[in-house]
């Protein structure tokens, strides 16, 4: 299989080293380009969300796959490896599955249970599809792993209470502030993670609601959605004057609000930044009067015990992973026991052209009665062996058995077709 994960999350990394690693809008296809260009990396997808950066490639070697990546990782961080190393996870094979999928059901995220995460896969998947990055072994995984994330949201109450990394700063700054309900919000950058901003402060209750984008045609169309009003990003210092709470979600490279601009409001405001890279200055957290809530923040004070739900869905993927590494070490045989039969197909056929030029005197009835004697031996001598090899290649390890049928019977089959990937329309 030869799949390799590589990342980093807000589990292991600082806010600061994920900002610089990053993908800005548009950069995914560079970087997916540079990653298949490598010399032991065949495929990738690229997931970069506001708490985690992570590569998922198949690999012709894991040492020099893992060379690659954390070696491209390295030079986006801007740091040499030996720094890099001690913050990265990586994932091989087994436990590459078990993180893909984990990751799709939520398990993984900041805010346990959020479903974003879900979106965000999609789109790196689709990205990669589109550039030509994800092959056999990409698509067979990530279909399965948004499968499994949404099994696990439909089958337990992991998001019943619809948690997402908004409503957690929401209720994190609300904690040290008095309730939205009623109070002025503005809401900056029209893209995702925007939109679920305004649903969630207008379920909160925050009245009036004000969105502004760069783009401002898309900051009407948010706002129309969400019963908001757009307003023109220029109009930003003016805003901030009228709203008491503003959270920022874009994909800005550099800061949209610094600490000037924020006294400038002369308002307590609660500033909930949901970008990474960061929005706010960090010295806006220093101004009176002011609730600064981000990823950093929001990444310290989660808990990370787990209950009832969170644990229904980590058995829900542990059955999933059994499932598909099964259904992979069965798939590894098929290829096999069909050359073992089109080989034991054409043996019998020389042998009846054979027959047929030594004694010509036989009718075609008798030929075929012949013909038809013999292919029933041979299927009845293959049937038990078949049955038997595919029953212990389902088991670990079991793809030794495989191997051993094509030695001994020297079968020459490409290695595309040994890769059970490539079956993803038989899996169930």
């Amino acid at each position: 299989m030869n799949l390799l994960v590589v990342g980093l999350s807000h589990r292991t990394a600082s806010v600061p080293l994920l900002e610089r690693l990053v993908l800005a809008p548009g950069e995914a296809p560079a970087v997916l380009a540079e990653l298949v260009g490598m010399p032991y990396v065949d495929e990738a997808v690229v997931l970069s969300s506001c708490n985690r950066v992570e590569i998922y490639a198949s690999v012709t070697a894991f040492h020099g796959g893992l060379a690659d990546i954390g070696g491209l990782l390295a030079a986006r961080a801007g740091l040499p490896m030996s720094e890099l190393a001690p913050q990265l996870y990586v994932h091989y094979e087994a436990d590459a599955v078990r993180h893909a999928f984990r990751v799709a059901a939520g398990l993984d995220s900041m805010v346990v249970g959020e479903s974003q995460i879900l979106g965000q896969l999609r789109d790196a998947y689709n990205t990669a599809g589109e550039q030509g990055t994800a092959g056999r072994l990409m698509h067979e995984l990530l279909q399965q792993a948004l499968r499994v994330g949404k099994r696990v949201h439909a089958e337990t109450e992991i998001d019943r209470a619809g948690q997402s990394v908004v409503s957690a700063a929401l209720a994190y700054g609300q904690g040290a502030t008095a309730p939205v309900e009623g109070h002025p919000a503005l809401v900056i950058g029209a893209g995702s993670m925007g939109a679920l901003a305004l649903a969630t402060l207008r379920r909160a209750g925050a009245s009036p609601l004000y969105v502004t984008n760069r783009g401002h045609a898309r900051a009407e169309r948010l706002a129309e959605l969400h019963g908001a009003q757009a307003v023109p990003f220029a109009e930003l210092p003016s805003l901030l004057e009228r709203v008491d709470v503003v959270v920022s979600a874009t994909a800005s490279p550099e800061h949209v609000l610094d600490a000037p601009l924020i006294a400038g409001a002369g308002r307590d405001l609660l500033v909930l930044d949901l970008a990474l890279p960061r929005d706010v200055a960090p010295a806006v957290r220093d101004l009176p009067g002011v609730t600064l809530v981000d990823i950093e923040l929001l990444s310290e004070s989660l808990s990370g015990t787990a209950d009832t739900e969170e644990r229904a869905g980590e058995e829900i993927v542990a059955a999933e992973v059994e499932a598909y590494l099964t259904w992979l070490r069965g798939a590894d045989v098929a290829p096999t026991v069909a050359a073992l039969r089109a080989r034991a197909d054409e043996v019998v056929e020389a042998e009846l052209r054979r027959l047929a030029q030594r004694c010509p005197e036989l009718g075609d009835a008798a030929r075929a009665e012949v013909a038809h004697s013999i292919h029933r031996i041979v299927q009845r001598l293959l049937h038990q062996p078949t049955v038997r090899v595919r029953q212990l290649a389902a088991a670990p390890g079991g793809e030794a058995y495989a191997q051993a049928l094509r030695e001994l019977f020297d079968l020459h089959i490409p290695a595309a077709e040994i890769d059970p990937a490539h079956a993803s329309e038989v899996h169930p």
